[in-house]
């Protein structure tokens, strides 16, 4: 039986502008000059410069006493509710995966395959043994591995590009891949990796040959770090071993990576603010460096003033048109401006917050003074949505006197010790790794051993939560940190 019914929902649609103020929020200050550019050559409108009043009083410093003065008239919360943002990412540990795409705001340099494409053009190829080779650099990843198989490749040839090969040919041409540098490049597997590595070195050192033979031929032992299969199976000591593992250690096991992250190219870290300790006072200012001042353009609005003053009478069609489309890139330059203020006013204030909160961690710079802070303190401080500060907090930097951080480091939850104080969960990090740091190598140190000393120093911890930490610091299970 079908039934209809009527029903009201109240949505908030997001304007244009309003899409392009959450942007501009979001976006870290080097991107900032360039989407400032953008804008420029998009509006004639605006230009670079101070403006008249600027000239005459001299430029106004952002400061924290003058950031409400703009609040008043151009709200970002006017813009922003939490509605716009979904709940995971407003908790400290839930930033997504994709944040980290705009974790490193500024990139130049040749890329990975640009590097490796520039030295097939040195080899004494024929036309089409260059065409496969070049087909072959295109499809390795950002580490340099190769992780399609050749068969698959021959049939992306045969449709895409007409070209008949094999698996065969195919394997001929990664040979000369696998030759280029870096070493290790064009591997399908990290044993193959590793194997291209040691093969390049002397094999007449006893402990690079040993080192072939044990990533040859005991791999998945190393691997496990089943290291007294490795040593009766071989029939070598253990100090052969551990010499010959050395060697295996200063391979790279990611030959791409030293080049880039996803984006394949060599970066650089632009800090978006910078943070001082003058004789115990902290002084902090907006990196604006490259971000010109913006005004709107006298010719402009000379030409708008001189069209107002037409009569009705005088005033022709395409006088109208003109009228139109000027008053239309005045407001949409005046917006920009006025939102380019709000952004940098916005973003002192939740730093100044942050600063305020964590003030003795920075004056130090000691992990143990960092106060648990989740986007909710920060929220309350400011008088900001919470979904504001996730936005100011994602990929911005600070540089401190102690160090270039990202603004999400500041964030962590709190855990309660047998006396009731509240401490960060990264204090709880900071002594786990440093546990497992000075563990004694030949017996590491299991979870259920690091539970016991945690709970010995106060901290009621459960032994699942200090798995989870161990795996958000990297560290593997005790079996793989073992050593001889």
């Amino acid at each position: 039986m079908l039934k209809q019914s009527l029903q009201q929902k109240l949505l908030q649609k997001l304007s244009p502008q309003q899409i392009q103020m959450i942007k501009l929020l979001e976006i870290p200050t080097i991107q900032l000059e360039q989407r400032i550019k953008k804008e420029m050559e998009e509006n004639p409108v605006l230009e670079e410069g101070a403006t008249e009043e600027d000239l005459q009083d001299g430029e106004e410093e952002i400061t924290e006493d003058n950031l409400d003065n703009d609040l008043d008239e151009f709200s970002l919360d006017d813009y922003i509710n939490e509605e716009d943002i979904p709940t995971y990412k407003l908790s400290v540990n839930n930033y997504s995966k994709d944040d980290k795409k705009e974790d490193i705001p500024f990139s130049t340099g040749i890329s990975f395959h640009e590097h490796l494409q520039n030295q097939i053009g040195l080899r004494h190829l024929s036309e089409e043994e260059e065409v496969l080779a070049l087909y072959l650099i295109g499809n390795l990843d950002d580490d340099g591995y190769l992780r399609r198989n050749l068969e698959a490749i021959a049939n992306d040839l045969a449709f895409s590009q007409n070209i008949e090969t094999d698996e065969d040919e195919l394997l001929e041409i990664l040979r000369i891949v696998q030759d280029l540098e870096p070493v290790g490049v064009g591997a399908r597997t990290l044993q193959e990796c590793l194997l291209i590595q040691i093969e390049s070195k002397d094999s007449e050192i006893p402990e690079i040959k040993l080192s072939r033979k044990i990533l040859k031929y005991y791999f998945n032992e190393f691997t496990k770090k089943h290291y007294e299969k490795i040593v009766t199976r071989l029939n070598i000591s253990e100090e052969e071993l551990k010499t010959s593992i050395d060697e295996i250690l200063k391979l790279n096991p990611k030959p791409g990576s030293g080049f880039s992250d996803s984006s394949g190219v060599i970066q650089t870290l632009v800090p978006d603010f910078t943070l001082e300790n003058k004789e115990n006072e902290l002084q902090l200012t907006l990196n604006s460096r490259n971000v010109p001042e913006l005004r709107l353009s006298y010719t402009y609005t000379e030409m708008l003033q001189s069209y107002s003053h037409k009569s009705k009478a005088e005033k022709t069609k395409s006088d109208k048109e003109a009228i139109t489309f000027m008053k239309q890139k005045l407001d949409s330059a005046k917006w920009f401006i006025d939102a380019i203020k709000q952004r940098q006013n916005t973003l002192l204030l939740t730093m100044n917050a942050i600063i305020e909160y964590q003030y003795n961690y920075f004056l130090e710079g000691e992990e143990s003074c960092l106060r648990p802070m989740i986007l909710k303190d920060i929220a309350e401080k400011t008088g900001l949505d919470i979904s504001t500060i996730s936005r100011v907090a994602n990929s911005k930097y600070i540089q401190t006197h102690f160090g270039i951080y990202a603004l999400k480091y500041f964030f962590s939850e709190g855990l309660q010790t047998d006396s009731g104080e509240e401490v960060s969960t990264r204090e709880i990090k900071s002594i786990l790794k440093e546990c497992i740091e000075n563990e004694e190598k030949k017996k590491p140190l299991t979870d259920d051993k690091l539970t016991e000393i945690l709970k010995g120093k106060g901290y009621q911890i459960a032994r699942r939560t200090v798995a989870k930490y161990r795996e958000q610091l990297n560290i593997p299970v005790a079996r793989l940190r073992k050593e001889l």
